[in-house]
């Protein structure tokens, strides 16, 4: 891992020497990624709007014979990632209320009861073995993933850092509805924060995901979800990298 690991950010600092980057080029790299990171992620969760749907209603053109839900959870996504980029640039520290700020955005309008505020009973998530802790404790768990972000991470590589706390908020379950898009979405804010590019976990890798979390929660190793996330770290900087090169080449 530790290679990899190095690679990376090899190519990061090739990425980072590029800057300031072409401006039409950063433009289509982020509209792509604001598609791709949406689509995915809802996707993940099984709304079926197809990738070309997603991008028509990211313009704001509603798709007939699909449910104002998953109309919701494209436009929420987005104004998520939008507040996620604000974070960053504010170089606001990680925190219970901007945690809670996310999760308030990709919940708007379809559970406002519930959007940005701790479960208040139990759940199973089905086809995993982990079982989240009783709500009652909820609020208890979270102060003390924030205790460890901020005491606990020092010495970990940024994208150990990203994927641990991706990991970690996923055992919790903090939320009735919504959690799998929103520790994504801390996923990306971590790894902007140091200087990354945000990464998109693909639906086709659904299954990989969802394993490699479920051996995070159920044996506290966290090696092959750190390597999914490592691997998606360097296909998007190839990506990056290969767009200004084809960009600088013409």
């Amino acid at each position: 891992m530790e290679a990899f690991l190095k690679e990376i950010e090899e190519k990061k600092s090739l990425l980072d020497s590029k800057r300031p980057l072409p401006e039409y080029t950063v433009k289509s790299i982020r509209e792509n990624l604001l598609l791709e990171w949406t689509y995915n992620s809802n996707a993940i969760e099984g709304n079926t709007l197809t990738f070309k749907e997603t991008k028509v209603v990211l313009e704001g053109i509603t798709v007939g014979g699909k449910t104002l839900r998953e109309h919701l959870e494209v436009i929420n996504h987005k104004e998520a990632i939008l507040y996620v980029e604000e974070i960053v640039k504010d170089k606001e520290p990680l925190s219970e209320w901007q945690i809670k700020n996310i999760h308030r955005l990709v919940l708007k309008g379809i559970y406002d009861e519930y959007a940005g505020t701790y479960r208040n009973q139990n759940v199973i998530i089905s086809g995993v073995e982990h079982k989240p802790p009783n709500f009652l404790v909820v609020p208890k768990e979270m102060e003390k993933l924030i205790e460890w972000y901020k005491t606990g991470t020092q010495n970990l590589h940024p994208v150990e850092r990203a994927a641990y706390l991706h990991g970690k908020f996923i055992g919790i379950h903090l939320f009735v509805d919504g959690n799998g898009r929103t520790a994504r979405l801390l996923l990306n804010l971590e790894l902007m924060k140091d200087g990354y590019v945000p990464i998109v976990i693909q639906n086709n890798k659904r299954i990989e995901y969802y394993n490699a979390l479920d051996k995070a929660h159920t044996t506290n190793n966290y090696n092959d979800f750190i390597k999914l996330v490592a691997q998606e770290v360097k296909r998007s900087l190839d990506q990056y990298l290969e767009l200004i090169d084809s960009s600088y080449n013409h």
